[in-house]
């Protein structure tokens, strides 16, 4: 049995016209693991940003990071944690 991480996936697309139908495509494939997104042009720079909340196997979540990663004109970051049972300490 894998482990279910949770975490937030930071997603840059550098030309909007080229990318940003391939990147919700994409995103739309996974969106079982999607908890939240958020998206926001940047116009000041030309480029849009989206944020994703991600709760999923390592595996699906590198899979998708690893698809928008390799599209042209699109940076991508993750940052995840194993999400366990917290124990309060006094």
């Amino acid at each position: 049995m894998e482990i279910s991480r949770v975490g937030l996936i930071a997603i840059v697309i550098n030309n909007r016209e080229c990318s940003a139908q391939k990147v919700n495509e994409i995103i739309s494939t996974f969106g079982h693991v999607i908890v939240g997104r958020l998206g926001i042009p940047y116009e000041k720079r030309n480029i849009f940003l989206v944020t994703l909340i991600v709760d999923g196997t390592t595996d699906e979540i590198g899979s998708l990071t690893g698809k928008l990663g390799m599209l042209g004109g699109v940076s991508v970051k993750s940052n995840l944690v194993e999400v366990s049972k917290s124990v309060c300490k006094s």
